[in-house]
């Protein structure tokens, strides 16, 4: 049992409501991922603002935040001020933390969102959450929907275009709803499980890959074998986006001559900036009724019984699985 810490100026104490278990935090109970340890898993969080420092912090829209807020936030804290910062990389500080990613230490070792509260350092990018928008919608907004937000974000509209995603986890299912909503021509899904291919059509997929040639070919399998073969769907001046490549795999084989003769644009997206945080919360709150979102976190478990969630999400392979403090299953 960790002490309720002492708020300091800009500092925020939230009591968690809920938070989904996302695929690296069953890579770090693996131990496929390597975090320092002890350390307080989770990071796609809802919560509600316990209380506030003499200084409050404002929100990313300005909004000063006050007790009874719900709130999510960014994973990452950026200082604001290195090189990176103040280039338009904050997501790459020099000084970086990771909410859920960091060593269970000092006055914020309540850091993760497998707890009943976590505490909020300075600089942290929060956001006000509508109170609409279920539980179980908003936990991944500042993991997935983010970062599906950065990678379009990243290559600007794609009103018109021929879009191909691989993978449909909850990433692949998000962009294929962003690209429909933002008027893509066409929205492709690659993915090896049928069950998959057909939860992508609930999301706004016209189809699973075909021969044809795509102007936008985004990446959030990991797979090499996947890319390379999508590559060869990448046609004249395609824009292509690589996400999912998030742990060490194979060398990617990529012919210079065809980047140069094609004119490919390559983004690599890792993390996301506060904005693209803003735009997550928006998106959901636009679309959370038109593509079942709420669908995709398959079961619900308490606090107390974390580890029958994670023994559920590696046997049965769900998109996500919910835990709440005092909750139970369903």
């Amino acid at each position: 049992m960790l002490p309720r810490p002492e708020v300091q100026s800009g500092e925020t104490l939230v009591r968690i409501e809920c938070c989904t278990l996302c695929g690296s935090d069953l890579h770090t109970i693996s131990g496929r991922r390597s975090e320092r340890s002890p350390s307080i898993l989770g990071h796609e969080i809802l919560g509600v603002v316990e209380e506030v420092s003499d200084t409050p912090s404002v929100d990313l829209r300005g909004e000063t935040l006050a007790p009874g807020d719900r709130i999510t936030w960014s994973i990452c804290v950026s200082c604001s001020r290195c090189d990176r910062c103040t280039g338009g990389l904050p997501q790459k500080c020099r000084h970086l933390h990771k909410y859920g990613h960091a060593l269970a230490e000092g006055r914020f070792a309540l850091s993760g969102g497998l707890a009943e509260a976590i505490l909020l350092r300075p600089d942290t990018a929060i956001i006000k959450v509508p109170n609409e928008l279920p539980d179980h919608v908003v936990c991944p907004a500042n993991c997935a929907t983010a970062t599906v937000m950065a990678a379009f974000n990243a290559i600007g509209s794609v009103e018109g275009k021929r879009v191909l995603l691989l993978g449909a986890g909850l990433l692949g299912l998000t962009a294929a709803a962003v690209s429909k909503s933002r008027g893509a021509h066409l929205t492709a899904v690659s993915d090896p499980l049928p069950e998959r291919l057909d939860l992508a059509q609930k999301f706004g997929a016209d189809g699973s890959m075909t021969s044809q040639q795509f102007d936008v070919v985004m990446d959030f399998s990991g797979s090499v074998d996947a890319i390379e073969v999508a590559l060869e769907c990448a046609g004249i001046g395609a824009k292509i986006v690589l996400v999912g490549s998030v742990m060490k795999s194979d060398d990617l084989r990529l012919n210079p001559e065809q980047i140069v003769r094609k004119c490919w644009q390559i983004h690599g997206i890792h993390n996301y900036a506060p904005a693209d945080l803003i735009d997550a919360v928006e998106f959901l709150r636009l679309n959370y009724q038109t593509y079942p979102f709420e669908e995709l976190v398959s079961a619900e478990f308490s606090l107390e019984a974390i580890d029958d969630a994670v023994r559920y999400a590696n046997e049965k392979r769900p998109i996500r699985v919910a835990v709440r403090p005092g909750g139970g299953k369903t």
